[in-house]
């Protein structure tokens, strides 16, 4: 499967709008590789400092946003894979800021996060194209909330689309 439709309303919480609600319309698979060649250019385009700048106190640099990004993009791949083969127990949430600081991605080399990111990407595209689409539809509890994999697959895009505007327009 190499695209599916987006997820209905009530197949998400209703916060997960604000990433699902970027990416309607488009082709999941071609928008997974238009974002792995926006990050890569974005990333080459701006010197090596630039990926430590933090605009204000309190703010991620470039490379704790890539990071964090990267992070949930492999959280939701695994809820998703969970309820996508049945699982029925309840998966926990987790806490954005202190996943940040002891991913301590400062510390990595941005390309060496680039290329994580690449291929958290990658791993998910192929991971997609062995499920069948009913299991798709599947309800599972991510977070103490009713969530399909459907709608865990598109709040990935939406959810990097989100950071990427943050990066384009405050750093």
């Amino acid at each position: 499967m190499n695209t599916f439709n987006l997820p209905l309303k009530e197949d998400y919480p209703a916060y997960y709008s604000t990433y699902v609600d970027k990416v309607s319309g488009e082709n999941f698979s071609e928008l997974i590789l238009k974002q792995i060649e926006e990050l890569t250019q974005l990333f080459d385009s701006k010197p090596k400092e630039w990926a430590d700048f933090v605009y204000e106190e309190g703010k991620w640099s470039p490379k704790e946003v890539l990071g964090h990004i990267t992070d949930t993009d492999r959280i939701m791949t695994f809820r998703a894979l969970c309820f996508a083969r049945g699982e029925e127990a309840a998966l926990p949430g987790f806490d954005q800021n202190e996943y940040v600081v002891k991913g301590k991605f400062g510390a990595v080399p941005i390309d060496l996060l680039v290329a994580d990111f690449i291929a958290q990407r990658k791993a998910l595209l192929t991971l997609i194209q062995t499920l069948s689409e009913d299991v798709l539809d599947n309800v599972g509890n991510g977070n103490g909330k009713p969530i399909t994999p459907r709608a865990l697959f598109w709040i990935i895009p939406g959810h990097f689309a989100h950071h990427m505007e943050i990066l384009k327009t405050r750093y």
